[in-house]
Parts: structure tokens; C-alpha cells; sequence
């Protein structure tokens, strides 16, 4: 019997053209483009058997990418420290909406750690040290989730914002990795698929439910995964990607 997965997604704000951008120029985005986008990505989880809940922007700049401000395990949810302050204000609402699906805890200063730096397969988390995952928020993700059976393993972040931005899980034990960012030697028990090199944003993907949710702006990556195999649905997020966001950072995906 498959596993329900419950997603938390957030509209995109029209102040989205204001966002936190560390890696990539400022380009105007298209409002109307990024929400129609963003409907269709909701929708593409619903497609993969997803049942998604959708927040009100509130105005929030990056609150699109309502991944990073917390951590949900099967066991607890974690309320995280954004590295980039001005996302703090994403916080409360989204405590306050997890609080209806798991105990919810907080993580307190110095600690930084945003959730686009910890990828989550079965009971092993692999974490990034980032510009916006600090040793002290490691250490406090490492506190919870050891004595839960977790599995904890920790890697440098190099020339990208998140770990997800460089590497994702595509199921079959196969990481999706882009080499030049994410040292290969971080899933040394994974079998590893790279990126084409002319697509360095192509290593972020969504494996839900047995499925991959794939962007259609990575074609000839795309094609090297279907070549080994792996069949994947596809959305259009290029608007999105002018505000330096992969598929998963628009998510939060957990059991119900």
C-alpha cells in the first residue's frame, strides 16, 4: 500500500521580483507567468498522488519556496533559522500549519540551516554546509534526529545556494549530481547519474511516490536519465527559475 504524502506549497508574491539572490543576475520575472507556473507545478504534484495544501503568498519575496524555513520528518517537524534574514517573517505561519500534522520544535540562535540543504532518503539525511547552513544549525538537526534512528551525513556546499541545488534523489539508489558543485564522495553507497555540464541547474528534482517530477528546462539531462531508464514527468518552471528556485524548494512534501 502506498504512503500518503501531504505537500505544503505557498503562492508566489508579487514582490517575488525583490527576492534573495546569491549565484544568479536579477531578471525581471513575469508575475502572471511565475503564478500560472507555480499552479501548474501544485498540479503536477496532485498528479503524482500528492495531496496539496497551498499558503497565501502574504507578501513574502521568497516565501514561494516554502521548503527552506523547516525541516518535516515522519517523526517531528522542525521549524528552522533561514540563513537569509529577511525570510524570517515565513516562519510563523508555517509553524503554525505543521502543528496540524506533527509535533513541531524550533530551532534557536546562532543556528542557520534552511531545507534546501538536507535531502532526506529513508533514515539517512544528508545536510550541506552552506551560506545559509551553519555548523550550529547542523548540530541542532544532528540533536533531533540521531535519537531518532537517523542516519546523519554532512557535506560541503561549493558555487550553488543549497545542497538540493547540486544533487537530488531519483530513486532506484541513484543521485542525481552535479560534480562541480557537490562532492560525488558525499553518497559513496549511491549509484550516481551527472548532469550534462551545459546544464549546471539540472541536479534538482522531486522523487515522490515512486515518480520523478522533472523540469523541463534540462532537456539534455533529461535525456540522459531516460536513457538509463528513468521516466520522468515534466513542468515548466523557467520564470520560477529566475529567482534561483529548483522543484523541491517549492515544496514540502511528508507522510500525512
Amino acid at each position: 500500500m502506498q504512503t500518503k504524502l501531504h505537500a505544503l506549497t505557498r503562492t508566489p508574491a508579487p514582490s517575488i521580483a525583490n527576492c534573495e539572490l546569491t549565484h544568479l543576475q536579477r531578471e525581471p520575472i513575469d508575475y502572471a507567468k511565475a503564478v500560472a507556473q507555480h499552479q501548474l507545478y501544485c498540479q503536477a504534484l496532485t498528479n503524482l498522488g500528492i495531496k496539496v495544501t497551498t499558503l497565501f503568498h502574504n507578501d513574502f519575496a521568497d516565501g514561494v519556496f516554502v521548503e527552506d524555513p523547516a525541516i518535516v520528518l515522519d517523526e517531528v517537524a522542525l521549524i528552522t533559522r533561514p540563513g537569509a534574514a529577511s525570510r524570517m517573517d515565513e516562519v510563523p505561519t508555517l509553524a503554525t500549519e505543521l502543528a496540524r500534522f506533527r509535533e513541531v520544535k524550533q530551532m534557536t540562535p546562532p543556528a542557520t540551516l534552511e531545507g534546501g540543504d538536507v535531502l532526506c532518503i529513508g533514515k539517512k539525511i544528508f545536510i550541506g554546509h552552506s551560506s545559509r547552513t551553519n555548523q550550529s544549525g547542523i548540530e541542532q538537526l544532528k540533536q533531533i534526529a540521531k535519537p531518532l534512528g537517523y542516519e546523519i551525513n554532512v557535506g560541503d556546499v561549493q558555487h550553488c545556494l543549497h545542497l538540493k541545488t547540486g544533487c537530488s534523489y531519483i530513486g532506484d539508489d541513484t543521485i542525481l549530481i552535479n560534480p562541480q558543485w557537490i562532492d560525488r564522495d558525499l553518497f559513496h553507497n549511491f549509484q550516481i547519474l551527472e548532469i550534462d555540464p551545459s546544464e549546471p541547474f539540472a541536479a534538482n528534482a522531486i522523487f515522490a511516490n515512486d515518480q520523478i517530477l522533472y523540469s523541463t528546462s534540462f532537456p539534455r539531462t533529461l535525456e540522459r536519465m531516460e536513457g538509463l531508464g528513468f521516466e520522468a514527468n515534466t513542468v515548466d518552471n523557467s520564470e520560477l527559475l529566475k529567482a534561483e528556485s529548483g522543484l523541491s524548494c517549492m515544496s514540502l512534501i511528508f507522510k500525512s
